[in-house]
C-alpha cells in the first residue's frame, strides 16, 4: 500500500519492532508504521460511541521523526458509518458524515467519558442520537426527533459546538480546548458493508464471486490466520487497558496515535525539567487523546521514565496494529470489485505482506540446530510447534550492504504477537526518539530467555524472530549507555555483556548465502570476566538497519 508509513521502531529482544523504548527496567518495543487515515467524519463506535476523522497528508519517503511521519497522510474517502450499537432504530442508517466519537480525562476530577453524537435517517425522518458515560460503561442516550434534515443537522452541529468549542465544519482543523471533549480521529468503518455490482430491478445484488482454494500449507495457514486474527488484536489492545470501542480495528488513524506521540512529548519534557505540577493534566490530555478503560478507577498520572516508556511502547504496538489492519483491508479490495474469482482470503492476506514464508522440515538439520539453540538457552517450558525460513521482499538487497562485515550470529528477537504482520511486512527498524540501556539502536540476544520475556503471547501462542547480524568489529560495555546512537569509531556493533552466556565453545556455525553465521548451541554459563556486569543476559546492539536480516520465525507454545 504506498501510503503504508515506515516509521521505524525498535525494540528489544523482544517486543519485536524495532523500536527500543525501554529504561533500564521497561520492556522495550519494536518499531512502527503506519497505514493511510480516512478523512475527518469517518465514525468509529466508542465506549458506546462513534467518531469522526481528519484527513491526512500525503506520506514521504522519509522522516525525521515518528509524530511526522504519523501525521503524513493523503486524502480520504468517505465510507458508509453505521448507527450507534446502542440505538434501537430499527433500520436506520448515519445520515451523510454527521457522526463523531468525543473524548475527556481529567485526573483530577477523576472523569474518563465519552460522548457520541450522531444525525440518523430511517423513513425520510431525521434524529439526533447522543450518548454519554463513562469509559468502559454504555452511558446514557437521547433520540432528538423525527425532523427534517436540516433541524437534526443544526441540532447535531450546536452538540459539537458546546461540548468542544469547534465548529463542525472546521473540524479538519480540530482544536483541543481545556475543560472540554476531545474529537477521536479513526480511520472509517470497515464493519459497513460494501455493495457493489449489478442493478436488477431496482435492487442492489452483490455479484457471487468463487473463492480459490487456498495455496498455502495447512501449518503456514494458521500461522497466517493467526497474525492477522481480530481477536488477537483485540486481546492485545485490552492488555494495554486501550478502549477498543473507541479505536476499533480497521479504524486506527495515525494521526491520532501522532498526537499521543507529541502528548509523550510533552510530558518527557516536564519530568526532565522537574515540572512534576504540569504531570496530571499532561496525562489527561494524553488519555484524551488515547481513550483508555479504567472503569471507575482514577486515571494514573505518567510520571516517570519507566511508565512514560511503557506508553510509547503502547503506541508502537497500536501502530503496528494500524499497519496489520490495513494489509487486511487491502487485501479485501478484491471483494468489493467486479470479478468473478477472487483469491482466497488467507492467500490475499499472505501476499500482502510481500514475504515468503517456506516451512522448515523438522526432520532436516537445519531444524534441529535451531531447536537446540531454543533448548539450551530458554528457561520458561517453552514448546517449538514449527519453524518458517523468511525471506523478506527486498531485505536480502539491503543487507548485501554489508557484505564487508564477518563475525555474523543467529540471534534471537521477541515480540508481541499483533506486531508480527507489521514485521514481516516492514522489518525491524530503528524508531526516531527511541532509546533504551544501551541507546537508540535494534536489540538482540543470544538467549532465548532473554528475548522470550518481552514475547506478548495470545492463547499461548507466541512468535520469535532468529535473525542473522552483521555484527563486525565489536565495542564491548558492561554498564548502562542510553546515549548511544551508533558505535564508537572503528566498530560496527555494541555489545552490552552479560554475566553468563551460551557456551561459546558449543557454537556451530551455518553457512547462510555463502557466509558462516555462528549459532550457540551450548548450555548457559557464567562469564566470571563479567560477573560486576549490570547486565545479566548479554545484549547486541546495530545501529544500521541493513547489519540484520529475518532469517527464522518461530512458532512456540508459552505456559502462560
Amino acid at each position: 500500500m504506498t501510503s503504508i508509513l515506515q516509521l521505524t521502531r525498535k525494540s528489544g529482544c523482544i517486543l519485536g519492532l524495532e523500536v527500543n523504548l525501554q529504561t533500564s527496567k521497561a520492556p522495550r518495543q519494536s518499531e512502527i508504521r503506519m497505514a493511510p487515515k480516512r478523512r475527518a467524519g469517518t465514525s468509529a463506535k466508542a465506549g458506546g460511541k462513534k467518531i469522526k476523522e481528519e484527513p491526512e497528508a500525503k506520506p514521504k519517503d522519509k522522516f525525521t521523526s515518528t509524530k511526522e511521519a504519523l501525521k503524513a497522510a493523503g486524502p480520504q474517502v468517505k465510507s458508509t458509518r453505521n448507527p450507534d450499537s446502542f440505538c434501537d432504530l430499527s433500520g436506520s442508517v448515519v445520515h451523510e458524515d454527521y457522526d463523531c466519537m468525543l473524548n475527556q480525562t481529567n485526573i483530577g476530577h477523576n472523569n474518563n467519558k465519552f460522548y457520541v453524537i450522531q444525525v440518523l435517517e430511517v423513513g425520510g425522518k431525521h434524529y439526533c442520537w447522543t450518548r454519554w458515560g463513562r469509559v468502559g460503561e454504555s452511558g446514557q442516550n437521547n433520540l432528538a426527533g423525527p425532523t427534517n434534515a436540516d433541524a437534526a443537522i443544526k441540532n447535531f452541529e450546536k452538540k459539537f459546538k458546546d461540548k468542544t468549542k469547534n465548529n463542525w465544519s472546521d473540524r479538519e482543523n480540530f482544536v483541543s480546548h481545556s475543560g472540554k471533549y476531545t474529537l477521536i480521529e479513526v480511520d472509517g468503518d470497515q464493519d459497513a458493508e460494501v455493495k457493489v455490482d449489478t442493478v436488477d430491478s431496482g435492487y442492489v445484488k452483490k455479484s457471487e464471486q468463487h473463492v480459490r482454494p487456498c495455496t498455502l500449507d495447512e501449518n503456514t495457514q494458521r500461522l497466517i490466520k493467526f497474525i492477522f486474527n481480530n481477536d488477537m488484536f483485540k486481546e492485545a489492545m485490552t492488555n494495554m487497558d486501550l478502549d477498543i470501542k473507541k479505536m476499533p480495528l480497521g479504524k486506527l488513524s495515525k494521526q491520532q496515535i501522532a498526537k499521543g506521540f507529541e502528548a509523550l512529548e510533552e510530558i518527557e519534557a516536564a519530568i526532565k525539567n522537574g515540572q512534576q505540577n504540569k504531570l496530571e493534566d499532561l496525562t489527561s490530555k494524553f488519555f484524551t487523546i488515547i481513550p483508555h478503560n479504567f472503569g471507575r478507577n482514577r486515571p494514573p498520572v505518567i510520571y516517570d521514565y519507566p511508565i512514560l516508556q511503557k506508553k510509547k511502547e503502547m503506541l508502537l504496538v497500536l501502530a503496528d496494529i494500524e499497519i496489520a489492519q490495513s494489509l487486511k483491508a487491502e487485501s479485501e479490495k478484491a471483494k468489493e470489485e467486479m470479478v468473478d474469482t477472487v483469491s482466497h482470503p488467507i492467500d490475499q492476506n499472505f501476499q500482502s505482506l510481500k514475504c515468503k514464508l517456506t516451512l522448515v522440515d523438522k526432520k532436516s538439520k537445519e531444524y534441529k540446530i535451531i531447536e537446540k539453540y531454543l533448548k539450551a538457552t530458554e528457561q520458561q517450558g517453552l514448546t517449538l510447534t514449527d519453524v518458517w525460513e523468511v525471506d523478506r521482499d527486498t531485505e536480502a538487497e539491503h543487507f548485501k550492504e554489508n557484505d564487508a562485515l564477518e563475525n555474523r550470529k543467529l540471534l534471537w528477537h521477541g515480540t508481541n504477537v499483533a506486531v508480527v504482520a507489521a514485521i514481516l511486512k516492514s522489518g525491524l527498524r530503528i524508531m526516531p526518539h527511541s532509546g533504551g540501556r544501551v541507546g537508540r539502536g535494534i536489540y538482540f540476544a543470544s538467549e532465548n530467555s532473554k528475548s522470550a520475556g518481552y514475547v506478548r503471547p495470545s492463547n499461548k501462542i507466541g512468535i520469535m524472530f532468529l535473525n542473522e547480524v552483521a555484527l563486525g568489529k565489536e565495542h564491548t560495555i558492561t554498564t548502562d549507555d542510553p546515549s548511544l546512537r551508533k558505535p564508537p569509531a572503528g566498530c560496527d556493533s555494541v555489545v552490552a555483556r552479560g554475566q553468563q552466556e551460551p557456551d561459546p565453545s558449543k557454537d556451530v556455525f551455518i553457512e547462510l548465502d555463502g557466509k558462516k553465521v555462528a549459532v550457540p548451541q551450548g548450555n548457559v554459563i557464567k562469564q566470571p570476566q563479567y560477573e560486576r556486569s549490570s547486565f545479566s543476559n548479554s545484549e547486541y546492539l546495530i545501529y544500521k538497519e541493513s547489519q540484520c536480516r529475518i532469517r527464522y520465525l518461530l512458532e512456540l507454545k508459552f505456559p502462560y
